[in-house]
C-alpha cells in the first residue's frame, strides 16, 4: 500500500493488539451533514468490536445510532518518529439486549464523563486497517542519526 515510504501495513491480530494497549481513540461520523471527530475512551470486546459508554440522550448517539462510522486510535512517538494507527470501520449500535447491557456496566468501558442515564454503543467491526510508521526517516526517505 505504502512502498518503501517507512510505513509497514499491520494484520488485524496486531491492530487488536494495539488497540487493546491504549484507553482513547476518535469516532468519525457525519453531523448535520459535515465529518465530526470526537475523543472517546473505549475497549474491545472479545470479538474486536469498539464499546463506548455515553448518556443515552447524547448527540453522539442520536448520530451514530445504526450508521457506519469509523473509529481510530493511534500511539505517536514525535521524537522517535515513529508510531502506529489503526481505523476500525463499521456499523454502531446502541446495546439493547438487557442481559449485555448488565454485563457491560461490570465489565465494560468506564465513562470519563458519567451521566445518569447511560448506555453502551458498540462499533462491529467490519474493516480493521492498521500501519506502522517505521522511526527515524527524513521526509526525503533517509536515515536519521540516533
Amino acid at each position: 500500500m505504502y512502498p518503501n515510504d517507512g510505513f509497514r501495513e499491520l494484520d488485524r491480530q496486531e491492530c487488536l493488539r494495539l488497540m487493546a494497549s491504549v484507553p482513547v481513540g476518535r469516532i468519525v461520523h457525519t453531523r448535520q451533514a459535515l465529518p465530526a471527530v470526537l475523543p472517546v475512551n473505549f475497549t474491545l470486546d472479545d470479538n474486536g468490536g469498539v464499546l463506548l459508554r455515553t448518556a443515552a440522550a447524547s448527540q453522539l448517539v442520536r448520530a451514530i445510532d445504526g450508521v457506519v462510522v469509523a473509529f481510530e486510535t493511534d500511539e505517536l512517538d514525535a521524537a522517535a518518529q515513529s508510531g502506529w494507527s489503526v481505523v476500525v470501520t463499521g456499523r454502531a449500535g446502541v446495546v439493547d439486549d438487557p442481559a449485555v447491557h448488565a454485563h457491560l456496566c461490570r465489565v465494560g468501558p468506564r465513562s470519563w464523563a458519567p451521566s445518569p442515564d447511560e448506555v453502551f454503543v458498540r462499533i462491529a467491526p467490519e474493516l480493521i486497517t492498521g500501519r506502522e510508521l517505521v522511526g527515524g526517516r527524513t521526509m526525503y526517505g533517509g536515515r536519521l542519526a540516533l
